[in-house]
């Protein structure tokens, strides 16, 4: 009978750090911006749910599109990999925004209150840290 309630106790207890987890993704808000003089480009994801805007002064107001399923479990074990603490000391792979061969993209994560933020990093070759995150946003805007 206690090898049961083990059991039992210890399903329950697993299911409800799973849906912890997935929680967690839902109250975060991830932006993703890319820009250079004549492209910008802003993905953000939040609860479910994806805008992305071409218009660098606000002007057009895009509306929420649904992340599907499949996608939302995508992202959610890309986000479960990525340590925020470690975002701003991230390293870009490639210097090509110096020289306009690449816009300039950055990754904000606020989360629990408080903002993530990396340096500047050139668009299309994100930092490996963050690579799979980056490019499944980035699957978005193709979308659009």
């Amino acid at each position: 009978m206690k090898l049961i309630s083990i059991l039992l106790m210890t399903f329950f207890l697993g299911k409800g750090c799973e849906a912890q987890q997935k929680q967690d993704l839902e109250t975060a808000i991830v932006e993703y911006t890319a820009n250079t003089r004549g492209f910008y480009q802003k993905i953000i994801v939040q609860n479910k749910s994806v805008s992305v805007s071409k218009d660098r002064n606000g002007n057009d107001k895009p509306q929420p599109i649904a992340i599907s399923e499949a996608d939302w479990k995508a992202l959610i074990v890309d986000f479960q990999k990525i340590n925020l603490e470690g975002i701003p000391n991230l390293k870009s792979p490639t210097q090509k925004r110096f020289y306009d061969g690449a816009a300039i993209a950055n990754l904000k994560i606020t989360f629990k209150g408080k903002i993530y933020e990396t340096n500047g990093f050139d668009h299309g070759h994100p930092p490996a840290e963050i690579a799979k995150l980056v490019n499944k946003i980035n699957t978005f805007a193709k979308k659009e």
